[in-house]
């Protein structure tokens, strides 16, 4: 489904939404080579990305978007986000922001390994290379995951 909004102010929101659900999901893949920064990240609106290296947590939430893109242009999303709180220069997190920054350009350098996981509860996320591994997440699991805006219920 295609969703497009505008506002009389020039706001413009654009998403595609996939009205399919799969089995829930859970994708991991540990990073050690250049190889592995290229690989393919699908993640959708109910997708939620963890680098636990890092203490990262990326949730669904109302605005939530699907991308397609590569581990490198996620931990870049995750660099950007980092830069703010540098520039905001939030008192105690501006030293944990450089401290992770550094850490990333390791990684994108080939210096650090670090592991990327994807969980979706509607199946529609992945992380498309040989060295992933992927597995159904129980109902359990699933039900802890926040999905985002929109959720179709299945009758």
């Amino acid at each position: 489904m295609h969703i497009t909004s505008k506002c009389d102010c020039g706001f413009r929101y654009t998403d595609t939404l996939i009205l399919s659900q799969r089995e829930p999901v859970r994708y991991e893949l540990t990073v050690k080579n250049p190889e592995d920064i290229n690989a393919r990240v699908v993640r959708s609106t109910s997708g939620t990305i963890r680098i636990p290296e890092l203490g990262v947590d990326i949730e669904p939430g109302p605005a939530s978007e699907a991308f397609i893109s590569n581990i490198e242009g996620v931990l870049s999303r995750v660099r950007d986000m980092l830069e703010t709180i540098v520039r905001w220069n939030e008192e105690g997190k501006k030293e944990r922001a450089i401290e992770l920054l550094g850490m990333i350009e390791k990684i994108i350098a080939g210096e650090a390994e670090v592991t990327v996981i994807i969980e979706d509860p509607m199946g529609n996320s992945a992380i498309i290379s040989e060295n992933a591994t992927s597995r159904k997440i129980t109902d359990e699991e699933a039900a802890l995951l926040k999905t985002g805006m929109i959720v179709f219920e299945k009758e």
